[in-house]
C-alpha cells in the first residue's frame, strides 16, 4: 500500500514537471512603440546601493531579491537600468492614474515651468482657480469648497481638524483594517498593526469590526457590490437583503452605544479599503453606517485617496456607489499622476471652521501643481478613462476568478474589486499565504515582466491598480503571468513535499 502511495506521488510529480516544462517560456509582453532613452549612469549600482544603505532611512525598503532600478517610464510601461521593460500594474501604488510621462502632462509641465512654478495662495493665480472649478465640478452639490495640499495623510489630518471644530466633539470612529496615512495625527485612524508605532496617539479614536465578506466573521457570495463574489457560503436568503450588513451594523451600533459619548465628531471610511487588501463591504453597510452617524449629528468622511478619479469604473468617486452624500471627502494619489498633490472637499459651512484660527499651506495649490491636476482631469475625461477602467477591470476580474476556480479556492482564496482596483487574496492550507511564499510569486511575476503590488494585514493579497491607459493585451498578459507564476509556485511546493 505504501509503495502504491509513493508511486502515485511520483506520477503526480512527473505530470506537474511536464506541465512546468511546457509552460516555462514566459508570456510575451504586449508590443510598445516607445523607445526609451539609453540609460547614462551618473552613479554605479554599487554606489546607489551603498547610499541607500547609509544615507536613506532604513524604513525605506525595496522589493525583490535584486531590487529593480527604474530609469524610464512611458504610459503603462517602465524600464530598468538594464533596458528590461515591465508592465506596471501597480501604478506607483495606485498613483499613476493616466500613465507614466503622459505626453499631454509632459507638455503641461514644460509650459508651466517657463511661466511660474511656485507662489503661495497669498497671491491670485489663474492655475489654482482653473483647477479648483474643474475638480469641484466633478462632485455633487453641496461639496464645493476645496483645500489643496500635498499628501493623503495631510488631507485626512485636515479632515480630522474640520470635523472636530465643526461638531465641537472629539471622538472619531474608523474601521479595522483601514489605512488613512502615517503621520502622528492620522496613524490612530489606521487599524493595521504593521503601520502603527508604540506611541500614545490613539486617544479619542475608536475602531469597529471590518465588514469583510470573505474573511470576516459573517459574509458570503451574495454580499458584495462586485462583479465577482466570494465563494464562501452565504446565509443571506437572496441578494436583496444582506445579513452580513445586519451583523456589522449591529457591531457599529454597539460601539456607539457603549464606547462613544452621545456626541462624536466623525466616522472615517475608505470607499474600498486599499492597503488593507482591496476589501469591499457588504451591500448597504456604508449607507446604514452613514444613517447612524447622522442620527448622532456626526460627520461622514470618505477617503477617496485610492478609489477616486474614475478608477473603480462605475462612478468618478466610489462613495457614489454607496448612495451617500459625505460631509467631507479626501483625495490624493491619482490626483497628480505621481506629482505630490492632495485635496479635501467639503461644504462651505464646514470649510468655514478653518477660519477660526490661522491655517496655511505653503505648497498646496501652487501653479505647477494646479496645472498638473487640471491636465490630469482633462485626460481622464477626454480619454474616457473611467469607462476604460470599468471595461478592462471586468475583463481582468473574470480572468482572475477563472484562475481562482481552477484551483478550487485553495491557492487563490478570493478575487474582488471594481474597475482597475483589484485584489487577489492568496491562501495556503486554509490560512493567508505567508509573506515569504507571496514573495516567490511576486518575484516570478517580475521576472516575466509584470509588476504587481501586495497588501492586507498579513501581506497576502495581490493588489492590481495600473495606470488607467492599459489595453486588452495588457489585461491578458497580466492574467497569464499570474497564472504561470502560481503554477511555478505549486510545482515548487510539490517538489519540496515529495
Amino acid at each position: 500500500m505504501a509503495l502504491q502511495i509513493q508511486f502515485s506521488s511520483l506520477k503526480n510529480l512527473c505530470f506537474r514537471w511536464i506541465r512546468f516544462l511546457s509552460t516555462c517560456s514566459a508570456p510575451e509582453l504586449p508590443p510598445c512603440d516607445f523607445i526609451p532613452k539609453k540609460h547614462k549612469t551618473k552613479l554605479s549600482r554599487f554606489e546607489i546601493e551603498q547610499i541607500h544603505r547609509i544615507n536613506l532611512n532604513p524604513c525605506l525598503k525595496t522589493w525583490y531579491k535584486k531590487p529593480v532600478m527604474l530609469t524610464q517610464g512611458y504610459m503603462q510601461y517602465v524600464w530598468d537600468d538594464s533596458g528590461n521593460r515591465y508592465l506596471d500594474m501597480f501604478g506607483g501604488i495606485l498613483t499613476t492614474s493616466i500613465g507614466h510621462c503622459h505626453p499631454r502632462l509632459v507638455e503641461t509641465i514644460q509650459q508651466q515651468s517657463t511661466k511660474i512654478w511656485h507662489t503661495s495662495s497669498l497671491y491670485l493665480t489663474e492655475e489654482i482657480h482653473d483647477f479648483a472649478i474643474k475638480l469641484a465640478n466633478h462632485f455633487p452639490e453641496p461639496l464645493r469648497c476645496l483645500f489643496i495640499c500635498n499628501s493623503g495623510s495631510e488631507a485626512n489630518d485636515i479632515a480630522i481638524t474640520m470635523s472636530r471644530l465643526y461638531t465641537g466633539a472629539f471622538d472619531i470612529i474608523a474601521l479595522r483594517n483601514g489605512y488613512h496615512g502615517s503621520t502622528l495625527s492620522t496613524m490612530p485612524l489606521c487599524s493595521i498593526g504593521v503601520w502603527k508605532f508604540p506611541l500614545p496617539t490613539s486617544f479619542g479614536f475608536h475602531h469597529v469590526t471590518c465588514p469583510d465578506p470573505y474573511r470576516g466573521r459573517v459574509g458570503g457570495r451574495f454580499c458584495r457590490d462586485s462583479l465577482i463574489q466570494t465563494n464562501r457560503h452565504c446565509n443571506c436568503i437572496d441578494a436583496d437583503h444582506c445579513q452580513a450588513a445586519d451583523y456589522y451594523i449591529e457591531d457599529l451600533q454597539t460601539v456607539m452605544d457603549t464606547v462613544l459619548p452621545k456626541k462624536f465628531a466623525a466616522m472615517f471610511a475608505e470607499s474600498i479599503q486599499g492597503v488593507g487588501g482591496v476589501v469591499q463591504y457588504p451591500k448597504q453597510y456604508i449607507k446604514r453606517a452613514y444613517d447612524l452617524v447622522k442620527q448622532r449629528n456626526g460627520l461622514m468622511v470618505m477617503d477617496e485617496v485610492q478609489t477616486g478619479f474614475g478608477r473603480t469604473g462605475t462612478n468618478f468617486w466610489e462613495f457614489q456607489s454607496h448612495g451617500i452624500m459625505p460631509d467631507i471627502v479626501t483625495m490624493a494619489k491619482g490626483i497628480g499622476n505621481g506629482f505630490p498633490m492632495a485635496a479635501v472637499i467639503t461644504t462651505a459651512e464646514i470649510a468655514q471652521t478653518l477660519t477660526i484660527g490661522s491655517y496655511f499651506n505653503t505648497f498646496g495649490g501652487n501653479p505647477l501643481a494646479s496645472a498638473i491636476g487640471s491636465t490630469v482631469l482633462d485626460v481622464i475625461d477626454d480619454d474616457n478613462l473611467q469607462m476604460r477602467s470599468h471595461n478592462l477591470g471586468n475583463r481582468l476580474l473574470k480572468k482572475l476568478a477563472k484562475i481562482r476556480d481552477d484551483y478550487n479556492g485553495e491557492i487563490v482564496g478570493d478575487v474582488r474589486g471594481k474597475g482597475l482596483m483589484i485584489g487577489m487574496e492568496m491562501m495556503l492550507h486554509g490560512k493567508p499565504m505567508p509573506k515569504d511564499h507571496m514573495d516567490q510569486i511576486i518575484e516570478d511575476c517580475k521576472d516575466m515582466g509584470l509588476i504587481v503590488g501586495r497588501g492586507g494585514p498579513l501581506a497576502s493579497v495581490f493588489r492590481i491598480a495600473p495606470p488607467m491607459c492599459i489595453n486588452e493585451d495588457d489585461v491578458d498578459f497580466t492574467a497569464e503571468v499570474i497564472r504561470r507564476s502560481i503554477e511555478k509556485y505549486c510545482d515548487r511546493q510539490a517538489k519540496q513535499n515529495f
